[in-house]
Parts: C-alpha cells; sequence; structure tokens
C-alpha cells in the first residue's frame, strides 16, 4: 500500500448521490472523490449498495439525483456520442468476469474494440487481443479458447484483458478475487498491482477481501448509513470509532489480514 500515491487530481467526483428500487433509499447524499493513479477499495456490508455506485459512476444506473463527473467531465445526461467518448477511457471487471460463453477469450477481448472502433483489420484484432492476453498472465494458448475450458482464476484474468482492450486510465474491478483461493487471489492482486504501476491506472476497486485492501490499496472507501462514511488510509480507518469500521477491521478476519500483511513485508 502507497499512501504518497495518487495525490493529485480527482478523476471521479460523486456529489449528493440518491439512489433507490421502489421505497427502499440505497444511497441518500453520498460523496466521494477518487484521485488519478490511486487503487480506491471500496468495502462496505451487504446492501449497501457497492457495486450500484460503480454502476451509476459508469452510467448503467441511473441515479434519483445528484451528480457524477469523470475526467472533470459531468455524466449524467450526455449525448450518446458525449458518453462514448468517456466511456473509451475506462475498463470494467465484472464481479465472475462477465464473458460471452459462446466466444473464445480472444473474441471477447476484442469486444470493446469493434464496439469502438468498427472496421479495423481482423489481424490487427487478432494481434491486440493476444497481447492483452499475455498482459494479463495467461497463457499464450488461452486465447483460442472457451470461458468453460478456462478456471476461475483465468476466466477473472481473461475478464481483465477485456477490461485493458482500450488501453484505459481508469479500471473499474467488482470484486475480482471473489471465488478465488487464497493464492489465486494474491496473485490477481499482484497482477492488479503490477499493471496499476505499469500502465498508470486509476482503479476503483469493489471487494470485501482485507487481504487486497492491505496489500494493495492506496486509500479505502467504506459504505455505511447509505453514504460513504469514511475515507482514508487503513490506520487513519482504524482511528475511527464507528462501529461497522471496528468490526471489520479488528474482526478475527481483520486481524489475519494484518498478520498476513506484516509477513509479507518481512519479505521484502
Amino acid at each position: 500500500m502507497n499512501p504518497a500515491r495518487g495525490n493529485g487530481e480527482t478523476i471521479i467526483t460523486v456529489r449528493g448521490l440518491k439512489n433507490g428500487f421502489g421505497d427502499q433509499l440505497v444511497h441518500d447524499g453520498l460523496d466521494l472523490d477518487v484521485r488519478r493513479g490511486e487503487i480506491l477499495g471500496v468495502v462496505g456490508g451487504s446492501g449497501t449498495g457497492k457495486s450500484v455506485l460503480m454502476r451509476s459512476i459508469i452510467g448503467l444506473q441511473p441515479p434519483l439525483a445528484g451528480d457524477i463527473s469523470v475526467f472533470g467531465e459531468a455524466t449524467i445526461g450526455l449525448e450518446e456520442h458525449e458518453a462514448t467518448e468517456i466511456r473509451k477511457r475506462w475498463g470494467i471487471l465484472f464481479q465472475g468476469g462477465a464473458l460471452f460463453s459462446t466466444l473464445t477469450v480472444s473474441e471477447n477481448v476484442q469486444v470493446p474494440i469493434k464496439e469502438f472502433y468498427p472496421g479495423l483489420d481482423g489481424a490487427l484484432l487478432e494481434e491486440i487481443a493476444a497481447y492483452k492476453v499475455v498482459m494479463t498472465g495467461l497463457p499464450p494458448d488461452a486465447g483460442p479458447k472457451f470461458p468453460a475450458e478456462l478456471s476461475g482464476g483465468m476466466k477473472k484474468r481473461a475478464g481483465l484483458a477485456r477490461a485493458l482492450a482500450l488501453d484505459p486510465e481508469l479500471l473499474f474491478l467488482d470484486e475480482p478475487t471473489a471465488g478465488l483461493d487464497p493464492i489465486g487471489a494474491a496473485a490477481f492482486d499482484e497482477l492488479t498491482a503490477s499493471l496499476q504501476k505499469t500502465l498508470g491506472l486509476t482503479v476503483f476497486l469493489i471487494t470485501h477481501d482485507l487481504d487486497t485492501l492491505y496489500a494493495i490499496c492506496d486509500r479505502v472507501a467504506v459504505l455505511a448509513d447509505k453514504r460513504v462514511i469514511a475515507v482514508g488510509t487503513i490506520d487513519e480507518l482504524l482511528a475511527l470509532d464507528h462501529p461497522w469500521i471496528q468490526e471489520y477491521f479488528k474482526g478475527p478476519r481483520g486481524r489475519a489480514a494484518v498478520a498476513s500483511a506484516e509477513r509479507a513485508q518481512a519479505r521484502t
């Protein structure tokens, strides 16, 4: 974790966000800033709307009220061509990978390229996809395979390759280590941190994995009470007396994550 990273401009700004379904409010007056170049972890209990927040930012969940800007541009109510220009600059890994089962890994990676840049030569598309596949740590022969032929960890990497297809500045990851064994989850964390550093990415990372928070997140945003109740480094959050924060970070799994992080630091 590098708290010094991401101290520059704000790349995502959310103000007064209100989301709900029927009579149930999920967010009410939610504010959040994401800094360019940081890995921001987003945590919260079940039903706090972590994925709803992400979907609002990327335009899949129109909010009931509030303002959202990405790259300095207000995103609510944009004309389609304006929204398209902004969407080109981010990539998304949905929970579970969300790969198209009838397409090969290579074809999955090519989907966003074909959407935003129709008419590209097929050989060039194959070359780009092959590069993205290898970039995410998959073997070169993974490209022609279908999702059903991949392990859970390989599916996540294939989904990440697709998220990186357009060389984005901003990467959204929704529970990227869910369902992975501890070794696979740690490897995915290392990959995320390496890509962030190499490509200069800003990463918005929804997770419940405490090991991930300790290993790679610069700051953590905590969702509770229908809003973001705190944003900061883990040490800064631990200084707060909110009961959920204390239970989350100081419970048995939190203590195990601390011990794991300390062991990892001792080995470096």
